[in-house]
């Protein structure tokens, strides 16, 4: 892909925090006009990453370009034209939450009143309380209004749902598609594997400061098996021999198993042969593909934080 037509491209990146290597040679890209997730448990690196895009590190090492400038040198210039939402939210606690948007936006040159009162009614923000008495939830409306309603031509969010509910994620899904309905760009970290599966393009696995999986969603599951549920009208454990079938566990004339892309059509037909009563074919889904790399560590680290997130 052509350097003009991507909105981050990070190459080779290195950072060091004394003897410590946040990042070791990480690669990161971010088409136009797509949404891009970014994912990694904590300690992986996203967050040095995302300092360095915003000019708040400098990198050690490699190269890093933001909407075709240097985060770096061109941070001011940058700024103006990217809106950044984190996962906590510090406020002003004696302003209200329309003062502190208003601050925000006008940090990139001005306030779109129509486009934040609509956003304000969609997320049910009231701005006109202080910021000292907000909830989480509330605190991260704020940072969310305040981004959403700029025209900024780069969206950089990081766990943007934090301690929002359900429905507000929902809301969340739905501007999401819109700014990238408008050909903006998106870089989305998030722990949410549905909010990722939903809304992105392209997806970039990070471990230990290296990038261990890139590329789009669709292509990626293609590289890992489909995990089959089946009924039959016989012992289940003729599937023993079939070709192509994978991690067989039987239960009588119940089966489940995995199979690659490419046998997946000739042990379809074998089981028809079984007169199959009941069967679901499930597609891998993202967190197979993040745990494929990083396991029990990645899976427990996963589980602390859906539950955290579950409210």
């Amino acid at each position: 892909m052509s350097s003009s037509n991507l909105a981050i491209e990070v190459t080779d990146l290195h950072k060091h925090f004394g003897k410590t290597a946040a990042l070791a040679g990480l690669n990161l890209q971010l088409a136009q006009g797509s949404v891009g997730g970014f994912l990694g448990p904590n300690g992986s690196g996203k967050s040095t990453t995302i300092r360095i895009l915003l000019g708040l590190l400098k990198s050690d090492g490699g190269t890093a370009t933001l909407l075709g400038g240097d985060p770096w040198r061109d941070a001011v210039e940058l700024h103006r034209r990217i809106a950044y939402v984190p996962g906590e939210v510090s406020l002003w606690p004696n302003l209200t939450g329309g003062q502190a948007i208003d601050i925000l936006a006008r940090l990139r040159g001005g306030v779109d009143y129509a486009k934040r009162d609509e956003l304000l009614e969609r997320f049910g923000l009231d701005p006109s309380k202080k910021a000292r008495s907000y909830s989480k939830g509330n605190r991260q409306k704020v940072a969310l209004v305040a981004g959403l309603a700029s025209d900024a031509e780069l969206l950089i969010l990081d766990e943007p749902t934090s301690g929002l509910d359900p429905l507000m994620e929902q809301v969340f899904t739905e501007c999401i598609r819109k700014v990238k309905a408008e050909g903006r760009s998106v870089l989305l970290s998030s722990h949410i594997f549905a909010e990722v599966e939903k809304l992105c393009d392209t997806v970039t696995i990070i471990r230990e400061g290296q990038t261990v999986e890139a590329g789009r969603l669709d292509d990626l599951r293609h590289l890992h098996r489909t995990v089959v549920s089946v009924v039959l009208d016989r012992d289940a454990a003729v599937l023993a021999t079939v070709a192509g079938v994978n991690d067989l566990v039987t239960d009588g004339f119940k089966a489940t198993f995995t199979v690659g892309e490419e046998e997946l059509g000739g042990v379809l037909k074998t089981i028809s042969t079984y007169s199959p009563r009941t069967l679901v074919s499930s597609p891998p889904s993202l967190e197979d593909l993040f745990l494929r790399h990083y396991g029990g560590a990645g899976r427990a680290q996963l589980t602390t934080t859906q539950v955290a997130g579950a409210r």
